[in-house]
């Protein structure tokens, strides 16, 4: 009896705490997936790490050997200004020098990054001017962006996503739900081909080091708004119509991010999602509810008060007094 009653009680409880179990298990499950993909990535990154630091220091203990005029303090020193330099954009190389990172093309390519916060980091303010210029513009034009791909995608999604699928469900009377999930399947190929496989192809006839790999990555990175900047194209030193390069990239990412923010919403409009959203959600009282069931407590409370005063006083007859007989009508003081 006791372990019946204790485990009916348990179901209680959980129920009860749905929202609040499920959002336990989302945050248990969120630390977990960051930990498998810190395990993984050490694994897999670890030995070509350590691979590339043997590979560096023979070549520099190499490099020794061959120039014996230079010391070694000398020569990291050197490269110690080289890499600063370098995580600015610059570069001392011959075949770089012919290219900037601060000419009108460029810096439209850098504004787009703040704005859409993919930020590659390849290039970076040098001046205290432009790195306080850089706080303000990102302060205003974050949100601005946020406003701007906001109308955008909600004007977009009636035409690509709602009236379609309404449309459909009408015409020939199918399931809305099985419509939409429908739609948002052929809705998301359509986004992976035109803004991931095509320009992945594009990319890897363009820039003469990346693979196709190397370029579908780039695009994901780059429209998932990562922005790892370990791959950034129009950065060739023979690259040709580089500044039209980068104006062509600059519109991809603006427009890739918008296909991608549909293609999200979507998704999460199908019916399916929002029955697993609210799973973690709190619920939330309805005023009216809430209303009624004061107003309910309240009468409650008065019925209850009032008759335990008329019991004290002895103005409420019980039941078993009542008498037998039946009366007439007339008879009855209420009704005259």
């Amino acid at each position: 009896m006791l372990p019946s009653l204790a485990s009916n009680s348990c179901v209680r409880l959980i129920q009860s705490h749905k929202s609040t179990w499920c959002f336990v298990s989302l945050v248990l499950g969120y630390i977990l997936y960051l930990v498998f993909g810190a395990v993984v990535f050490s694994s897999v990154e670890l030995p070509y790490e350590d691979l590339l630091r043997q590979e560096l220091r023979t070549i520099k203990k190499q490099f020794l050997q061959e120039n014996e005029c230079l010391s070694e303090e000398r020569l990291e020193r050197f490269l110690k200004k080289a890499l600063d330099a370098s995580n600015y954009g610059v570069s001392i190389l011959n075949n770089a020098s012919a290219n900037w990172n601060w000419d009108f093309t460029s810096a439209l390519f850098f504004a787009s990054t703040v704005l859409s916060t993919t930020g590659y980091g390849h290039t970076a303010p040098l001046s205290d001017g432009g790195k306080a210029f850089c706080i303000i513009y990102s302060v205003i034009g974050i949100p601005f962006t946020l406003l701007f791909l906001t109308a955008v995608v909600q004007r977009i999604m009636v035409f690509s996503t709602r009236r379609p699928v309404m449309y459909i469900h009408r015409r020939w009377g199918l399931s809305k739900p099985l419509v939409a999930i429908v739609h948002a399947t052929v809705l998301a190929t359509l986004a992976v081909s035109c803004f991931f496989l095509i320009p992945a192809a594009i990319f890897s006839a363009l820039e003469e080091n990346w693979n196709f790999l190397e370029s579908f990555y780039f695009c994901f990175i780059s429209l998932s708004t990562i922005g790892l900047g370990d791959y950034v194209p129009g950065e060739a030193a023979n690259q040709r119509f580089r500044e039209l390069y980068k104006v062509g990239i600059t519109v991809y990412l603006i427009l890739g991010l918008i296909v991608m923010l549909v293609v999200l919403e979507t998704f999460c409009e199908l019916q399916q999602l929002k029955q697993l959203r609210k799973m973690f959600y709190l619920k939330k009282e309805k005023p009216q509810d809430r209303l009624a069931i004061l107003e309910h407590d309240h009468l409650s409370f008065t019925t209850v008060s009032t008759r335990a005063t008329l019991y004290s006083q002895g103005k409420v007859q019980s039941f078993t007094s009542v008498p037998t007989h039946l009366s007439s009508p007339n008879d009855d003081p209420m009704i005259q």
